[in-house]
């Protein structure tokens, strides 16, 4: 779906900060129970002081839907994330996103249309052997087509378990669209070598290269990315090391196969909040994933050492979009009964996206 974003008006462009904050509070208050304010973790800290709940992308949209009083569900996240959580929205509730532009540049690398060239293509190669799996971080439409073709979603924190339910039930897997997360995954908690993971090039509409016989396949990997957890490299992780061998190196498995198996350890955002929270005071840490959730576990957690592992700064450029006038003209819209950034998304879409998010749901 493509939206277009309104353009700001100037009166928030110009807005200063102070007279920010006084309105967004007292816009919350004048909606009172009728309004929660989801933030992601990866949110700038002046936006996510608004927050309701903290969470990751799933977890946001199942809270959301389950706070039955409020009739407006604000998500401070990306495009995608918006879209679960209308999808799981309860009947009489509507979901905002405050900039329609913020996306996901993994999410895009997935266009519906290639999607289904790339499934005829898989068909005529493997046969119905085959079972689809998209990380939440996709779209709607993408979800969707999972749904269709008996297939579900994943969150890195569950992609073990949804990969052994896929695998109970056909040959092969077709992971999109991360292919480092599938990877990983296959990889690390499945025992799937390399040699039995196969690229799919949209870009090129064909298999890439193969270090094994075609027929040994198991898994089939979208050539897809996260831009952000792509630039943390295995050199970041050796200098690291050099530099101080009693630092514990931690790493989202968005990260690349190489950094995932040089580091200490690899799990999801909130694997990774939950392990720093029970380290022992002392301890050093670097960090690899988005810089604003490091930097508010260093706040967090001043008892430790606590670093990004790259020597640059790796924000998620399109969560940034969401900062606090485009929340305030969200806000102060709902109150005016002129509401803008409503994200919609259609009744077909909708209804096998879900299918695809509740077959998740069931598998422990």
């Amino acid at each position: 779906m493509n939206y277009i974003d309104q353009d700001l008006p100037e009166i928030y462009r110009n807005m200063s900060s102070e007279e920010l904050d006084r309105r967004i509070q007292q816009a919350r208050e004048k909606l009172g129970s009728d309004l929660v304010i989801l933030g992601h973790h990866y949110q700038r800290d002046d936006v996510i002081k608004y927050a309701d709940f903290r969470g990751d992308s799933l977890r946001l949209a199942k809270i959301g839907t389950g706070q039955k009083e409020a009739k407006y569900i604000v998500f401070c996240g990306v495009h995608f994330m918006a879209e679960t959580a209308e999808t799981l929205s309860e009947p009489g509730q509507t979901v905002f996103l405050p900039d329609l532009r913020a996306g996901c540049s993994m999410a895009d690398m997935a266009d519906i249309e290639e999607v289904e060239e790339a499934w005829e293509a898989i068909q005529e190669k493997f046969g119905d052997t085959v079972i689809p799996l998209t990380y939440v971080n996709s779209t709607a439409a993408v979800k969707a087509f999972v749904g269709k073709h008996g297939g579900t979603t994943c969150t890195s924190s569950n992609a073990h378990e949804v990969m052994a339910w896929a695998f109970a039930r056909k040959k092969h897997v077709f992971f999109l669209p991360d292919q480092h997360l599938g990877r990983n995954t296959a990889y690390f908690k499945m025992g799937i070598p390399l040699e039995q993971m196969v690229i799919w090039d949209p870009v090129q509409g064909q298999f890439g290269d193969v270090q094994g016989p075609f027929n040994q396949m198991r898994m089939i990997l979208w050539k897809g990315h996260c831009s952000v957890h792509q630039k943390f490299t295995p050199e970041q992780v050796r200098r690291v090391r050099e530099r101080d061998p009693e630092m514990k190196v931690i790493v989202h498995p968005e990260c690349s196969f190489d950094v995932v198996k040089l580091a200490d350890d690899a799990g999801s955002t909130g694997y990774i909040i939950k392990k720093i929270g029970e380290a022992p005071a002392g301890s050093r840490w670097a960090i690899g994933t988005e810089v604003n959730l490091v930097q508010r576990l260093a706040q967090e957690h001043p008892e430790q050492h606590i670093e990004l592992l790259s020597t640059t700064m790796c924000p998620c450029l399109t969560m940034n979009r969401i900062d606090r006038p485009h929340l305030l003209w969200t806000l102060e819209s709902i109150i005016e009964g002129k509401p803008v950034h409503v994200m919609e998304v259609n009744d077909e879409i909708k209804h096998w996206s879900k299918i695809a998010l509740d077959r998740m749901l069931t598998i422990k």
